[in-house]
């Protein structure tokens, strides 16, 4: 069959476009041919995936996507009847994969009363109702629970339309025991001690990740353990805003940014704890995948994928609404625990499920059986 796989940028570093890229090489691996409209493609592109770059250069982002969403849907038009699969929100899909959370969420619960009146807010909303309103016919898979809810409450009718996958973890991050090695290597590259502990995030969109929360946590710890602390941010983002906070908190030295980069599991392996304290994320690979490396996580109950943690027993989730109290009061219970806890053991064990390496062969049955139900 022909997939026709929709979405508005690709680079290798986000959680969306790895899913994507997974899910797109497991149909190709099936026989099935994959045309990608794209506006832009950051990266090596696959034999056998055809990318088709859209023509738009505006650069006002709602202009962009109506742009995109009108030249894609004439090009289709011209095809036959093939499947539409869209990794961001927007008409005429016949299945969303759904990597963002709940937009009706978002503006209503974290926005100000006069967002409801901005272009920005219209677009979004319309383009979500496209896609979750009672008059449509899309089909969703979903990555967390916390989805689920999220959706339901705002577009009552959609339930039936939503289908939770597995996780997308590469089968390559599976770790049965942690290679000491590795630290003592990478450490010495980094310039770090090695008694220092290292706590590590990683992530594009630093804003959304809640580098500001992770930033003071570590500025509250008690002198003593500050001083053998260091914070190391890996991903894709202008590091400015947060390189001038660590230096008013009076942490710029405890305090490294790296750019995104492919080889995270030498970090996992190496770091004492990853501090993921994300405002809102529908999953957080980052926690699954420090998890089944053995490493403890201290996260958010706002990320999709933070009832792993909790199943797993490998970390703390802070309770939702956020208190940066409680951040700043867990961060330290568990840099005094890291040597007696269980969080790393836990961890190594939950990654032995089959489950978690399943997505991208999940989500291509759903498209076999889609097409089937459809004929």
């Amino acid at each position: 069959m022909h997939l026709n796989f929709l979405i508005y940028s690709y680079f290798p570093f986000g959680g969306l476009q790895r899913d994507f890229l997974r899910v797109a090489k497991e149909c190709m691996s099936r026989g099935h041919s994959i045309t990608v409209y794209t506006l832009s493609w950051d990266g090596d592109i696959p034999d056998g995936i055809d990318v088709i770059l859209v023509p738009v250069t505006t650069r006002n982002r709602i202009k962009r996507n109506e742009a995109y969403t009108e030249w894609v849907q004439a090009a289709l038009r011209k095809r036959d009847n093939s499947l539409v699969i869209g990794f961001n929100k927007m008409p005429f899909l016949d299945i969303y994969f759904a990597a963002d959370p709940c937009f009706m969420e978002k503006a209503t619960e974290q926005r100000g009363f006069y967002y409801k009146f901005t272009s920005r807010y219209k677009h979004f909303k319309e383009y979500e109702e496209a896609v979750f309103a009672a008059s449509q016919s899309t089909e969703v898979l979903i990555l967390s629970p916390q989805q689920r809810t999220a959706f339901e409450k705002y577009y009552r009718d959609c339930g039936p339309r939503l289908r939770q996958v597995p996780p997308g973890i590469s089968i390559d991050r599976k770790v049965d025991t942690i290679d000491r090695k590795i630290g003592i290597k990478l450490r010495s590259d980094l310039g770090l001690a090695a008694t220092t502990k290292l706590l590590l995030q990683v992530g594009s969109g630093f804003r959304v990740k809640g580098v500001d929360r992770a930033l003071r946590a570590m500025a509250a710890l008690p002198k003593l353990e500050l001083e053998n602390c260091h914070y190391l941010l890996i991903g894709q983002g202008n590091p400015d805003r947060y390189l001038r906070l660590a230096k008013k908190l009076g942490i710029a030295e405890q305090f490294t940014v790296l750019g995104g980069r492919d080889d995270i599991p030498r970090f996992l392996a190496t770091a004492d704890l990853l501090l993921h304290p994300a405002y809102s994320e529908s999953a957080g690979y980052m926690l699954l995948e420090a998890t089944i490396a053995g490493l403890p996580v201290l996260t958010t109950s706002t990320c999709g994928y933070a009832f792993h943690i909790e199943q797993a027993k490998s970390g703390l989730v802070c309770s939702d609404p956020f208190e940066q109290s409680q951040l700043n009061s867990y961060l330290a219970q568990m840099l005094g625990s890291l040597d007696t806890a269980d969080w790393s053991k836990n961890g190594l064990e939950y990654g032995r499920q089959d489950e978690l390496y399943s997505q991208a062969s999940a989500v291509a049955d759903f498209f076999e059986e889609f097409l089937a139900r459809e004929a």
